[in-house]
């Protein structure tokens, strides 16, 4: 064999253990799911439908997962500009080289992340409860005058899951940005300041191009958690009330445990459409920062 040839044969040997192993944990579990939501019926007990189709033009009739995919885009178009946009000036704030206890406020600020999805979700629960530390500080500073029923009216119930994700996970896209804004020589912002721009066009036109690379990361990273929805749903308001804050990763739990439905097909065909909203929005993501000519 040539030298050639032996660098591409050590290669294949490398690649080949972790190249089977994400196709068995990740591209046959999407080839079986497919292959699984073109049947029907409960539990063991399914068969492959007539028409194959029947599970996807089931979900157009279907107003309880209609109801779920519009709620998880509502967190979507909510929730995710807001939380990226407080990354990144909080990650500008704490990148300040003179700014003291810097180790300190980067640590409070991602300590939420580090923090036990449903835990955090029963400490929000309890605040936000009619009878909770929210309540009792909005009234007693006069904001309100009767307690806010948080939990059990949608509008309220929805800006909770809300404010819990943004809460959480603010932080974690921040030292994503920090990482980024350390990477930028501080060179670029000195011959900013002497070409005499402001704070604000400093951020504009030199912080944000720089990052968008890792604006696009964070983007896709958001966008696909945020399909994927769950423990938020699940804990603080479980889906209620009546179904107006159920996430589509929580219905699709239900149909297939949560109520011991054991729809496979069903689900299956659910979960499909997520991994393919996912998809597409991660492709759209890196088309649109994507500045190469």
């Amino acid at each position: 064999m040539t030298l050639a040839n032996k660098q591409l044969a050590a290669g294949w040997i490398f690649l080949t253990p972790a190249t089977i192993l994400i196709f068995i944990m990740s591209f046959y579990p999407i080839i079986k799911a497919f292959i699984t939501s073109l049947k029907t019926g409960k539990g063991v007990n399914i068969a492959f439908a007539d028409p194959l189709t029947y599970n996807y033009t089931r979900m157009l009739q279907d107003s309880i997962f209609m109801t779920s995919m519009k709620n998880t885009f509502f967190y979507l178009i909510i929730q995710v500009p807001i939380m990226l946009i407080l990354a990144i000036l909080l990650a500008q704030l704490l990148n300040n080289k003179d700014l003291k206890f810097k180790g300190l406020f980067r640590t409070c600020i991602f300590l939420p992340c580090a923090t036990s999805l449903v835990s955090y979700s029963l400490i929000f629960k309890s605040m936000f409860a009619t009878q909770g530390l929210i309540n009792s500080v909005l009234m007693k500073i006069g904001i309100i005058s009767e307690n806010i029923n948080w939990l059990g009216t949608p509008a309220t119930a929805k800006a909770v899951i809300i404010i819990a994700l943004i809460w959480r996970w603010t932080g974690y896209n921040m030292v994503f940005y920090l990482a980024g804004l350390q990477n930028i020589e501080y060179s670029v912002y000195e011959a900013a300041k002497i070409d005499g721009a402001s704070g604000w066009k400093t951020f504009w036109y030199i912080t944000v191009p720089l990052l968008k690379p890792t604006i696009v990361m964070t983007a896709i990273m958001s966008i696909n958690g945020t399909l994927q929805l769950f423990d938020e749903s699940m804990n603080l308001t479980s889906g209620g009330p009546a179904n107006s804050t159920i996430t589509m990763s929580h219905y699709i739990y239900n149909q297939a445990f949560g109520q011991g439905v054991g729809q496979l097909g069903y689900t299956s065909a659910m979960a499909f459409i997520v991994f393919i909203l996912v998809g597409i929005l991660a492709f759209i993501s890196l088309k649109v920062g994507d500045t190469r000519d």
